[in-house]
């Protein structure tokens, strides 16, 4: 089950159940299923704090994934910082919602065991995260 909070920021997700279903349509695709995932959205400085005392990173970042999987079951909290979404949708050119949908699968991919570390985790990532952003409006 997937579940939608707020931290610290006014946002609201109007695509709640097309997500989870397209969620639950990204984990069933790499032969996992959904447990509990919690999509926090949050500000800068919120995400910030978080990767400070968990992960000691003084830095931003987009998102930040906690794993909390079992087996092929898919669980975890996603902290997703939308001042930085918003920031990186305008860099790139692209629509706050493409953008918001790509770190939300982002953090997913995470979860089913992709990484981001090297050129070609990067490239792979990018790649799975494109092949199902375009599978969304399918959903």
């Amino acid at each position: 089950m997937v579940s939608y909070y707020t931290e610290d920021i006014s946002f609201q997700f109007k695509e709640k159940r097309l997500t989870s279903r397209w969620l639950k349509f990204v984990a069933e695709s790499e032969t996992k299923r959904l447990g509990d995932i919690a999509v926090i959205f949050c500000s800068d400085h919120y995400i910030l704090d978080v990767n400070m005392k968990y992960l000691q990173h003084d830095y931003f970042t987009d998102i930040i994934t906690f794993d909390y999987c079992e087996g092929n079951v898919l669980s975890g909290d996603l902290f997703i910082s939308i001042d930085s979404v918003r920031e990186n949708a305008a860099f790139y050119g692209s629509e706050f919602a493409d953008e918001l949908n790509r770190v939300i699968v982002h953090g997913l991919l995470h979860l089913i065991g992709y990484d981001d570390h090297t050129e070609e985790d990067i490239a792979q990532m990018r790649a799975k995260e494109n092949y199902y952003l375009s599978q969304r409006g399918l959903i």
